[in-house]
């Protein structure tokens, strides 16, 4: 087999990447990165040293490093092993995990290097596939960054913050909300909006949670998706939704209307035909 590996930056945060390797007779010498290493192993068996103990990581497992651990590693059992990882600088993820909830200098590191975690492992995953897709936006990267944060509180054992709505009437976010109202037709991110509140990024992204009850990409998205169903009303073509409405592609409107409300967009206006 030909071994490969392939790093690849992300065209929206600084210092964020992503890995893939596929590998057999290779070993990496023992080292330590500066960033968040998260990984999961695709295929065959992935053995490392780290902490004083010998690790065995099978299809499906997480692998958890923090910034300056040391590590090596190689593929186990004579197999073929293929992997994803991705390296999210320190200061990045502390900052989301911050805007998320309550958790001390310790809970920051995981003690654990290992992990059979459904959710982390999809959620690496997810943020992977982002990163790979030119299509999506900076929103997009930035809210599978968030999953992995809330992820690393749930295993640190941190808290959340509460995210139900309280009814203030806060000027600076209700501006925030409009300014998302008035422009889902175009690309947005997260600093543009928290610009318009006049606040830094993560003060922003966890006061608009406690809020709205939703962190601002999910409330972009299900504004965009309650408009996409009003349009899909009138007759509109889910091709012509899915431009108006800044979303990437027909197929990412289809996901995402699917995730809410069961069936395609397609589906969706068939049924209204026949119940007319």
């Amino acid at each position: 087999m030909q071994e490969q590996f392939q790093y690849l930056p992300s065209p929206h945060i600084d210092g964020l990447s992503a890995f893939s390797a596929r590998m057999k007779e290779f070993s990496y010498d023992k080292h330590a990165h500066e960033e968040y290493s998260i990984g999961v192993t695709r295929k065959g068996r992935q053995d490392f040293f780290s902490d004083g103990a010998f690790h065995r990581s099978n299809a499906g497992n997480v692998i958890f490093f923090n910034p300056e651990q040391v590590h090596d590693g190689c593929a186990g059992a004579h197999s073929e092993l293929e992997y994803e990882m991705v390296y999210i600088p320190e200061t990045t993820l502390l900052n989301m995990m911050q805007s998320l909830g309550q958790i001390s200098k310790n809970q920051t590191r995981l003690t654990h290097s290992l992990f059979h975690d459904e959710q982390l492992r999809n959620q690496v995953l997810q943020l992977s596939q982002v990163m790979r897709d030119p299509t999506l936006s900076a929103l997009e990267e930035e809210a599978a960054l968030l999953s992995i944060a809330q992820s690393v509180i749930r295993l640190g054992g941190g808290t959340f913050n509460c995210g139900q709505y309280h009814g203030r009437k806060d000027t600076l976010l209700l501006r925030a909300k409009e300014y998302i109202l008035s422009n889902l037709q175009q690309k947005l991110t997260v600093d543009e909006i928290c610009k318009t509140a006049n606040m830094s990024k993560y003060h922003f992204i966890r006061l608009f949670n406690q809020q709205f009850g939703m962190t601002p990409h999910q409330y972009v998205l299900n504004c965009r998706i309650n408009r996409a169903k009003q349009a899909l009303e009138v007759g509109d073509k889910a091709c012509t939704v899915a431009v108006n409405l800044g979303f990437a592609d027909v197929s990412h409107l289809n996901r995402k209307f699917k995730r809410v409300f069961g069936i395609t967009p397609h589906q969706y206006q068939r049924q209204l035909i026949f119940n007319i």
